[in-house]
């Protein structure tokens, strides 16, 4: 297969985190015999420093060209003076509205190895866990309308959705779930809110098309109480915008290590946006010392959800596990006092145990 990929690495550790990434999929490129060509992107701080702007019509046009987007991190205290409609993060906003990705994928994983850095007790974790928040990003409060009253003494935001949006995000879902473990979980506020009723009503038409794929549905507050309790009953959570930006985070914090976790934002087609969640700590950028797996398994999901690349995907998730069943550890995962490696030493172990 041949592979166009636009490279975002951005700032901070962005291009440190990014450069193993890549190091990583030619590896796979290369054993699975593919081709890779890419075309790096300016967005972001450097972006302005460049242009005085976050994201240039050039830049957008050029991740529109590719097959896929992969991105590293924007943003840091340099940028902090500059008015907030051109600062970094607007990068990531004018990729995300001009490529149309409506669906974010977030994976919250505890390998055993790091159950230690997990808040939640052992026996919670027991056997690891393994789950994958789908939210919709393009939709309901965020972007409803939204105001205040002529004396200021009161406001409103609406929350909207269209039987149309929500089929297309339940799709991305119940097919995410396929190649998982056949469970989606419908978080809403069915009890409440009439948007939740017409989620609810329109999911379960679309489940019909997914007979293998088990459904269930649980109100917000009890999901946001589950996962710490029971973490281990979700497989897919699929959600709208506020309660997956609000889930999601939740999600990430029980592993306990922002450097592990990948993302992704798809469109109705093959095309999406992957990047780790973490910032883009700029105190340590350059210095060798960022974890890249977080983006190395950004890469993977690229090659699942992107590419239909199933065993290339698994074969790089299964080296990181691999590494860190090894031993193998960054800076911020290590115990205290404790040997680490580099992040380019890191990419190394990974990239050599793809098979």
């Amino acid at each position: 297969m041949d592979m166009r990929i636009a490279l975002v690495p951005g700032d901070g550790i962005g291009p440190d985190i990014v450069r193993e990434a890549v190091r990583t999929l030619d590896k796979v490129a290369s054993v699975y015999g593919h081709s890779i060509s890419y075309k790096e992107i300016d967005a972001g701080g450097i972006s302005i420093d460049k242009y005085k702007v976050p994201l240039t019509e050039d830049a957008l046009e050029s991740a529109k060209a590719s097959d896929a987007v992969l991105l590293g991190a924007v943003g840091g205290p340099k940028w902090d003076h500059v008015p907030g409609n051109l600062r970094p993060e607007k990068a990531l906003l004018g990729l995300r509205s001009g490529l149309g990705l409506f669906c974010n994928l977030r994976p919250a994983v505890i390998y055993p190895e790091l159950s230690s850095a997990s808040p939640l007790k052992p026996e919670v974790i027991s056997g690891g866990v393994d789950l994958l928040v789908v939210r919709e990003l393009t939709g309901g409060i965020y972007f409803g309308e939204k105001g205040r009253s002529e004396d200021g003494k009161s406001a409103y935001d609406v929350m909207r959705y269209s039987a149309d949006e929500i089929k297309r995000i339940a799709r991305k879902a119940f097919e995410a779930a396929r190649i998982r473990h056949n469970h989606v979980t419908v978080v809403d506020k069915a009890n409440v809110l009439e948007t939740s009723r017409l989620w609810r009503e329109t999911v379960s038409e679309i489940a019909g098309e997914y007979s293998d794929v088990a459904l269930d549905f649980m109100y917000v507050d009890n999901a946001s109480m589950q996962l710490v309790r029971d973490p281990r009953h979700f497989d897919v959570l699929l959600t709208e915008n506020m309660f997956g930006d609000i889930l999601s985070d939740e999600a990430s914090m029980i592993t306990g290590s922002i450097g592990m976790l990948a993302s992704a934002s798809l469109r109705d087609d093959s095309f999406g946006m992957y990047e780790p969640i973490h910032g883009s700590a700029p105190d340590i950028a350059g210095q060798n010392i960022a974890n890249p797996i977080a983006t190395i398994l950004s890469a993977a999901m690229m090659l699942r959800y992107s590419f239909s690349l199933e065993k290339e995907a698994k074969a790089i998730e299964d080296a990181v596990a691999s590494a860190l069943s090894d031993g193998v550890r960054t800076k911020d995962i290590a115990s205290s006092n404790a040997e680490y490696v580099g992040t380019e030493e890191c990419g190394s172990e990974i990239i050599r145990r793809i098979k």
